[in-house]
């Protein structure tokens, strides 16, 4: 009777939340830009209405966010999927930033460090947004780099800055202090009581308006000799990363102790992939590549796919628990093989998205309660190889026996940081752009790095990124993802894509973390199981796992170990659900809030139109036309 009460509780919730949502759902017939920020919603509508397309549209919001700081600036990394029109696919940019000349493991560790650090000039790639940006706009947009870095230039001249950016500097004011550049930029009131500046106070931004500058004038100046759009826009990128600027990014760098040198910069490329992609169900569903964690959720729908979650109910105790144990399976494999595919060794991709592989992972699945023990599986086999690291996971304390469900170490189960500081860690966010236009071009992009407090090199006025974080300099915790000069690291960042009979469904991002792929796969089953409209989708109570190896955030290795059992749940969590949790051995934390800001385009090809969906979780803010 239990049971039946559980799911009909579940039901309920979903009818009444599906009358309304806090935000209104978006509807436009030639184009939609929704993206963190609602000014920098703004700037992708004036490209659109001076005929840009949805590549142009997306550059400007990037430039945007970049320049309000809405967690990211100028020197994080991009990485983005497009889908062509003209060709009818799917293409990947890979423009995140990689380590620097000197940053080994044996750097970090004589420094003190189990991982590379938070903050500061240390924990900085090279600079990847500018160049995934120029790359994406110079070959599949349509505009100059002048038109669609103009809105970002007024910004950087003067916006009244927002009230949550506003406090984060103040929040941060004394970490910001010990990097002479930043406290230039940020603390537009040193020495008074509130030194970051007031909510709604014009911030002006001289040293990153003179590099856009310089970068506009370069356009100029090729365009005047006869050169191409595209050549014109790549000297651009030249003098970025070879040229003056990059001459002041690394000496700003290496005054405040950073490793980055000027081969680095001019070394460094974006890089045009295929994305990886599973079906669900008839639906085409696509991600990154490894050195990202978007084939978890590829990982987590192979596995999902061998239940009837339908028929569970949303949010029942039964749903929760498939969904939670789906997804710890598939986050131990990212943790322990996830990493640069362009870096020896190779990661076994093809067998951690086998789709038997999926089936055997999703047999382990315990109905009555939650298994703390679940560790990496072995998919070797499944791509007709023996693993060379069965004896490195069984030192760890892994059993990859199938029949036996002991799968993960017993240190791996105790964790030094407060709820409260794991949480946040694990929320640590970012912003998503997406775009689409009546042609067809649609973009998903989750770009970060450089976020508050970052350290700015030198008089460029771009923050660095920190995301040397990610990576881990002992191969036991995962030997794909060990620090190494020219690497990049293992990352959260994670935009989507869905095709369904051969054309665009789904384009759909978030910030949060390791959150971001929990939370988009439980958006996509939303609408794809459960009927939900991309608004209510955005807006559905999700859970959060907290039983995985943290991505961000610590030092020590006791900060980032799993927390097994551990579930974030919706505040309107009925009191049965709770109940049958607790006695399936987890424990229960709740919010209001349950997910990042997710946001997404619907593409309606009954009416011809698109619906967008921007979450109430944040200030993220869509306009469509």
């Amino acid at each position: 009777m239990k049971r039946v009460l559980t799911v009909w509780l579940a039901a309920l919730s979903l009818h009444t939340f599906a009358q309304q949502t806090q935000k209104p759902p978006l509807h436009g017939k030639n184009w939609m830009a929704i993206t963190g920020k609602p000014l920098a919603a703004t700037a992708g509508s004036m490209i659109f209405q001076k005929g840009g397309n949805a590549v142009d549209a997306a550059c400007a919001m990037l430039a945007s966010t970049c320049t309000m700081w809405d967690v990211l600036s100028w020197g994080g990394e991009t990485q983005a999927l497009i889908y062509n029109p003209k060709t009818k696919k799917v293409i990947a940019i890979n423009a995140m930033g990689v380590a620097p000349t000197g940053a080994t493991p044996e750097f970090f560790k004589s420094k003190g460090y189990n991982f590379p650090p938070e903050y500061g000039p240390l924990a900085a790639t090279t600079p990847g947004t500018v160049g995934g940006l120029l790359y994406m706009l110079s070959n599949y947009g349509t505009m100059s780099l002048e038109q669609v870095l103009a809105p970002a230039m007024q910004l950087a001249a003067g916006y009244p800055m927002e009230a949550q950016t506003a406090n984060s500097i103040e929040r941060n004011k004394e970490r910001i202090k010990q990097w002479p550049y930043s406290k230039k930029v940020f603390l537009t009131h040193a020495g008074e009581k509130r030194e970051a500046p007031e909510a709604g106070e014009i911030f002006v931004q001289k040293d990153l308006l003179q590099t856009l500058t310089k970068m506009i004038e370069t356009e100029r100046a090729a365009l005047k000799k006869g050169k191409s759009r595209k050549e014109a826009i790549m000297a651009a990128y030249d003098r970025f990363y070879k040229g003056d600027i990059a001459q002041e990014f690394v000496r700003g760098c290496q005054e405040q102790g950073g490793l980055i040198t000027i081969q680095d910069l001019a070394n460094w490329k974006p890089i045009e992939e295929e994305p990886l992609k599973t079906n669900y169900k008839g639906i085409d569903v696509y991600k990154l590549q490894q050195w990202t964690q978007g084939p978890s959720l590829l990982q987590a729908l192979n596995i999902l796919e061998n239940f009837d979650l339908k028929s569970m109910g949303y949010n029942s105790t039964k749903y929760i628990h498939t969904v939670y144990q789906a997804m710890s399976l598939s986050f131990a494999d990212r943790d322990f093989y996830y990493g640069d595919p362009y870096f020896s060794p190779q990661e076994p991709i093809k067998g951690l998205l086998s789709k038997e592989y999926a089936k055997q992972r999703a047999a382990l699945i315990q109905y009555d309660k939650n298994n703390p023990n679940i560790g990496p599986g072995d998919p070797y086999p499944f791509e007709g190889k023996t693993n060379p690291y069965l004896n490195l996971l069984k030192s760890r304390g892994y059993e990859l026996d199938t029949t036996k469900r002991n799968f993960a170490p017993t240190h791996d189960v105790r964790n030094s940081l407060s709820m409260a500081d794991y949480q946040e860690r694990l929320w640590l966010g970012t912003t998503s752009v997406e775009a689409a236009d009546k042609d067809g071009w649609v973009v998903s992009i989750t770009p970060s790095g450089g976020w508050i407090p970052a350290t700015i090199a030198g008089n460029t006025g771009v923050g660095m990124s920190q995301r040397m974080q990610s990576f881990v300099l002992d191969s036991a915790l995962n030997p794909f993802n060990v620090v190494a000069p020219g690497k990049r690291p293992r990352v959260t960042l994670t935009p989507s894509m869905a095709l369904k009979d051969g054309k665009p469904y789904l384009s759909f991002a978030v910030q949060g973390g390791d959150t971001q792929d929990q939370n988009l796969l439980q958006f996509f089953l939303n609408m794809v199981e459960f009927g939900m409209t991309v608004q209510q989708a955005t807006e559905a109570a999700n859970i959060n796992t907290n039983q995985l190896w943290l991505s961000l955030g610590g030092s020590k290795t006791d900060d980032r170990k799993p927390k097994p059992g551990q579930i974030l749940l919706h505040d309107s969590t009925p009191e049965a659900v709770r109940n049958d949790l607790k006695k399936m051995g987890y424990t229960l934390s709740f919010d209001d809030r349950t997910s990042g800001p997710i946001n997404a385009i619907f593409f309606d090809w009954k009416h011809g139109s698109f619906w967008g969906g921007s979450s109430n979780h944040g200030e993220d803010y869509g306009i469509a036309w």
